[in-house]
């Protein structure tokens, strides 16, 4: 889940400094310059949106690609393949999917799974070998529920949404921040200033800083989905199947962690919590799980 939430800023961190690099250099070498505050503000959204939609719509290719995965179908002569891909069907039909998503494997020794795609009618559920290994049929069915919850939430075109509006102000504001600086250097006979080159040096660091800054609110989101996507799995199994999925994994982080004083969590923030985290800690998921079980959830 984790290397999903990243490959995702990746993808589209690396679309936006595409972008930063036709707006800086490749325009002004043909004599295109934008001329305004708004003529940039709507230079910066339509780009800011199109890197992060970019991003969702080769979502899935992206994944078959950075996971090697294993598509498998209706077909396949393994019983137990056969019965991830029913119970996705299953998990679909119940949580009013338009279309079955893709259900995909990949080799991991590392307990992990993951839903991408562009849409609730084109998506994608992988797990990780060993995930199938390490739980029981019931805690692989909440993790499906959960990843199935999220396709269902529509949170992968809502995460798009945000982080286009999140690019389209570090776009705009690293060139305002960068023009003031210029402007301030600058003498009153207008010689100065910060030069080509530095000028698009330093709005290159402020598309970096201001990124590193954006992701906390975008971070904060995804903890929030997380949370929706438990309480999704546990209505289309149960909490108490979905907490112990979780416990499963807790118990695997810990042990690794114990193995490597240097070893992550790859599903979740461990035991600690940072601005930057894309998943809650495992304790707190579970007691969310618990809560709503006695709450009748």
């Amino acid at each position: 889940m984790l290397k999903r939430f990243g490959l995702f800023l990746l993808t589209n961190f690396l679309v936006i400094v595409t972008v930063s690099v036709i707006l800086n250099f490749i325009l002004p070498m043909f004599g295109i310059k934008l001329s305004g505050t708004m003529g940039m503000a709507l230079f910066c959204g339509v780009f800011g949106m199109g890197g992060a939609f970019i991003s969702l719509m080769i979502s899935k290719w992206m994944a078959k690609r950075a996971y090697n995965l294993q598509i498998i179908d209706g077909n396949t002569r393994d019983p137990g393949l056969r019965s991830i891909h029913d119970m996705i069907v299953r998990l679909a039909r119940q949580a009013k999917l338009p279309k079955t998503p893709e259900v995909a494997i990949y080799e991991a020794p590392d307990p992990n799974a993951f839903a991408t795609g562009p849409s609730k009618s084109n998506s994608l559920v992988a797990f990780s070998t060993g995930l199938l290994q390490s739980m029981n049929q019931q805690e692989v069915e909440a993790v499906a529920a959960h990843e199935v919850a999220h396709i269902a939430n529509g949170d992968m075109v809502t995460m798009t949404l945000l982080t286009g509006i999140a690019n389209t102000f570090v776009m705009f504001f690293s060139r305002i921040v960068a023009s003031l600086v210029d402007s301030f250097l600058r003498g009153d006979d207008g010689e100065g200033g910060l030069g080509f080159l530095a000028y698009y040096a330093v709005v290159f660091v402020l598309d970096s800083v201001f990124m590193i800054l954006a992701s906390i609110p975008l971070a904060a989101f995804s903890r929030w989905r997380e949370y929706r996507a438990d309480a999704g799995a546990a209505k289309l199994t149960s909490a108490h199947a979905m907490a112990a999925a979780l416990q499963r994994l807790k118990d695997f982080t810990e042990v690794e962690t114990q193995k490597d004083s240097f070893a992550t969590a790859k599903i979740s923030s461990g035991r600690r919590l940072s601005l930057w985290a894309s998943h809650p800690t495992l304790d707190s998921r579970i007691a969310r799980l618990q809560q709503g079980r006695s709450a009748g959830f």
